[in-house]
């Protein structure tokens, strides 16, 4: 069992069998090169006290598991609200994944008490620890992650809400941070909200977009997820995210659906 989802050397990122997603055993899940790319984006220079509020991802092409390469770029500076680029990389240079964060300035603002919010669900402690669905693969991203139903299952049909934590780092040797928290398990919401059944139908996810109000606090991630298909073959994930404090932000994702 690797003991990472990634291992640096030099300026690229070797993705080792953690991050393999459950309908090809040579291409990644999303939920791990997207917290890649957040790592790279904390760690570009920027505003001192900012926080990523949006990170929108396009998914250009399956992700293999093999040697990465981020590049970050700033579009729009500013003391107080800064837009970032960047995108993922193989070996050969083709652009797998593009993405773009609002990295907005962090300060102390007095906001009523009472405000209405999501209600948090039941913790993690009070939760059913369940399995997978069949991949085929012993080792896996769905090896890689903890799951607790609140509600639901893969197995069941209709909305879920699960808690997730990485029962790996994400690089070798590093805690991950909350954002990376957050974002590995963010692209989750379309899997654990199964509609369809997966035997019989494809609902595949061209992106994602996570809007978070703060970040996470602890291990866990909650991801209260409803899947909406439509005749046409479009359909979308909508997933309100939660920490065991309540809640986070939410993610989307527009989904291609089809018969197999």
């Amino acid at each position: 069992m690797p003991d990472a989802f990634y291992i640096p050397g030099g300026d690229r990122f070797l993705a080792t069998e953690l991050t393999r997603g459950p309908w090809d055993p040579n291409s990644q899940h999303a939920g791990p090169p997207a917290a890649l790319i957040g790592r790279e984006v904390e760690r570009h220079p920027g505003i001192e006290a900012g926080q990523v509020a949006r990170a929108s991802f396009e998914i250009l092409r399956p992700v293999p598991i093999a040697p990465l390469r981020v590049e970050v770029e700033t579009i729009r500076p500013g003391r107080s609200v800064e837009l970032l680029g960047a995108r993922l990389l193989d070996e050969s240079g083709e652009e797998l994944v593009r993405a773009s964060f609002w990295r907005l300035r962090t300060t102390e603002v007095e906001i009523p008490a009472g405000l209405q919010r999501p209600p948090a669900p039941p913790p993690p402690g009070e939760s059913e620890a369940k399995d997978f669905f069949p991949t085929g693969e012993s080792v896996g991203y769905h090896t890689a992650m903890e799951y607790r139903f609140v509600e639901g299952s893969f197995l069941e049909a209709g909305p879920a809400t699960v808690w997730m934590r990485m029962r790996q780092p994400l690089i070798a040797g590093e805690e991950p941070s909350p954002l990376t928290r957050v974002l590995v398990a963010a692209d989750s919401g379309n899997g654990v909200s199964v509609t369809l059944d997966f035997r019989r139908y494809l609902f595949i996810n061209v992106d994602l977009t996570v809007h978070l109000h703060r970040l996470p606090l602890g291990e866990w991630v909650c991801l209260d997820a409803l899947t909406i298909p439509e005749a046409s073959g479009i359909g979308v994930a909508d997933t309100v995210l939660h920490d065991e404090q309540g809640s986070l932000g939410r993610a989307t994702q527009s989904l291609l659906v089809g018969e197999r």
